[in-house]
């Protein structure tokens, strides 16, 4: 191979604002989390535009449901840094906990991102 000749790289993933939505609220539930549905819908106001999005995690097991407990008290005030978005509004809508078999916790979040200028 000369040195002219470069292998061709992959095809660069381009991470949607979705996807790093999902990723900041992993990181705010400590990794102890796991995202069980996701569904966004664009939104629009006369002077914004962007997306509502509709989040459950689970958190399974008694260290990731204590985690999912301090998710629930963050997410509200948490100031997020997500790319091209500011986080407007972000909410939990449903916290449902059952303790038999073993500990676990159903979070359900909406968060509105609107596209930054």
């Amino acid at each position: 191979m000369s040195s002219e000749t470069k292998p061709p790289r992959p095809p660069r993933i381009r991470r949607s604002a979705g996807d790093r939505l999902r990723q900041a609220l992993m990181v705010l539930a400590e990794h102890q989390g796991q995202v069980i549905t996701h569904s966004e819908k664009a939104w629009a106001s006369i002077t914004f535009a962007g997306t509502r999005h509709s989040l459950s995690l689970l958190f399974a097991g008694e260290d990731a449901v204590e985690a999912g407990e301090r998710f629930v008290a963050a997410l509200p005030d948490h100031e997020f840094a997500i790319p091209g978005q500011l986080v407007a509004d972000a909410g939990i809508v449903e916290v449902e906990h059952r303790l038999s078999p073993s500990p676990r916790m159903v979070v359900q979040c909406d968060l509105l991102l609107l596209e930054d200028a």
